[in-house]
């Protein structure tokens, strides 16, 4: 089996769609302009999926009250002290330090303008 998507409840899906076309390079496969705001967001590879919508019949988490280290979307950045500054320049809030681990991986924590956590992983060798 392969993933096709990751889905999450949000309070206002088209924002947090726009910021994630606009900021992380992800493309709009399909949106249903009508409540509940469906977006299916495709990362660069095209391989993989995010599904973002606002059901007001469900709770919307907390996710800025979620530890980082208990719910992230880990991106490949190439440079991820630019990418940490462009994204906090968009609204982003760096939860963290950059840091070097045992494997030589650099990873740095950022939330998106609504609290959801995004690990940048720049690998010293890709892993996929």
């Amino acid at each position: 089996m392969k993933i096709e998507h990751l889905a999450w409840n949000v309070e206002d899906p088209i924002s947090v769609a726009r910021w994630y076309v606009e900021n992380l390079g992800f493309t709009i496969k399909r949106q249903i302009d009508a409540p509940p705001w469906i977006h299916f967001l495709a990362d660069d590879s095209g391989t993989v999926m995010l599904e973002l919508y606002g059901n007001t019949e469900v709770e919307v988490h907390g996710f800025a009250e979620i530890p980082v280290m208990a719910l992230h979307l880990a991106l490949v950045s190439h440079d991820i002290d630019a990418d940490m500054a462009r994204l906090a320049a968009a609204g982003g809030t760096p939860d963290g330090e950059i840091n070097t681990n045992e494997s030589g991986d650099r990873l740095g924590m950022i939330r998106d303008p609504w609290g959801f956590c995004l690990q940048l992983v720049q690998r010293s060798e890709p892993m996929i």
